[in-house]
């Protein structure tokens, strides 16, 4: 891992095991699978060290690195870390926890955080504005790596032209072939953005992952080279991902487009309208419609209703799978199985 690591091993737990106690519950519907605290160790230190002196954004961070990383700092467990860090991230709970714990960081180090989701437009005020970019996105299991993809064009727009650095952790497993595939891809991407893989740490990071324990990730850092590669437009994210997420109606309701589809901007408007209203009966014609879209894709959308303690009866029927909508509500809201489906942030 280039230079060795030198510090408190006990001191460095301590502190990590303080941002640990901050996260707000990981939601598998989320895709937000939490890294072990020791691999979050020696993550927040590597971090620290390749970004020292940067102002960085982390572009989702359910795990809790930026907090790790500035904390290793504040508690003098380090002295090297980050100029700022600022964290975009659609999850609100990830957004406010994060800024709960960084005022008591000032004035050691800034910390920010902002709800942004990527698969919205980049805000301008983030556009080229850091020196470096973290992401450790859905590893795109069930997307051919969109996902990472996604997020990785996203760090890129928000690092500046010259001399800027992008770490990327995704899965890394030699026996897996879609490990393999998808890492092989997003160099590929970054080879077309204008950037060189600088230093890959392989099979690094664990996680509290039930299905699947032995999974590990790998840390790639990138370095971009050619400036004439970067999408200076800010406009240029007129492109749509392919994102699987969750959006919510109200507790318990919710609606997974568990494979990846292409949402325009007024879908997404009307997504929003419709969960902000509460109305069931336009939540059921709308998940209607994406269904029937998406069967003429040859893909598909999973929709769970958990009624808890409601009486309510129901009789819409869901027409694409020919099953009572009331046969699902006995179920608890699912989303992807693992952090590597789907494309949530």
């Amino acid at each position: 891992m280039g230079a060795s690591m030198d510090f408190d091993l006990r001191k460095a737990i301590n502190a990590i095991s303080d941002v640990v106690q901050n996260r707000p519950i990981p939601l598998r519907e989320f895709d937000q699978i939490y890294m072990k605290v020791a691999d979050m160790v020696i993550q927040a230190e590597y971090v620290a060290r390749v970004f020292n002196n940067k102002d960085v954004v982390f572009v989702g961070d359910g795990d809790g690195i930026a907090l790790s990383t500035a904390h290793l700092k504040a508690q003098n467990v380090i002295n090297y870390a980050p100029n700022s860090i600022t964290l975009l991230d659609f999850d609100e709970r990830i957004v406010n926890s994060v800024r709960r714990f960084g005022e008591k960081l000032h004035p050691k180090i800034e910390v920010s955080a902002y709800l942004y989701n990527v698969a919205e437009a980049l805000p301008p005020e983030h556009f080229g504005a850091y020196d470096a970019f973290h992401i450790n996105p859905p590893w795109g299991a069930s997307n051919g790596g969109e996902s990472v993809i996604a997020f990785f064009e996203r760090g890129s727009q928000a690092t500046k032209e010259e001399k800027s650095l992008g770490i990327v952790v995704i899965a890394d497993d030699p026996d897996l072939q879609w490990t393999q595939e998808v890492l092989r891809d997003t160099q590929r991407r970054a080879l077309e953005l204008g950037y060189v893989v600088s230093e890959l740490l392989p099979q690094l990071h664990s996680y509290h992952l039930d299905d699947a324990p032995d999974l590990r990730s790998c840390s790639c850092l990138f370095r971009r080279i050619d400036p004439s590669r970067m999408q200076t437009d800010e406009t240029c994210d007129a492109k749509s991902y392919s994102v699987s997420f969750t959006a919510e109606l109200r507790p318990p309701y919710y609606v997974q487009l568990a494979q990846p589809v292409l949402l325009d901007a007024r879908e997404l408007v009307e997504i929003k309208a419709i969960s902000d209203s509460g109305d069931i009966e336009s939540w059921s014609n709308l998940v209607r419609r994406l269904r029937s879209r998406i069967v003429d894709r040859i893909d598909w959308v999973q929709c769970t209703l958990d009624l808890g303690e409601m009486s309510m009866p129901l009789d819409w029927e869901d027409r694409v799978n020919s099953s009572p909508l009331q046969q699902s509500a006995q179920n608890s809201p699912t989303g992807s199985s693992s952090k590597p489906d789907g494309a949530s942030h």
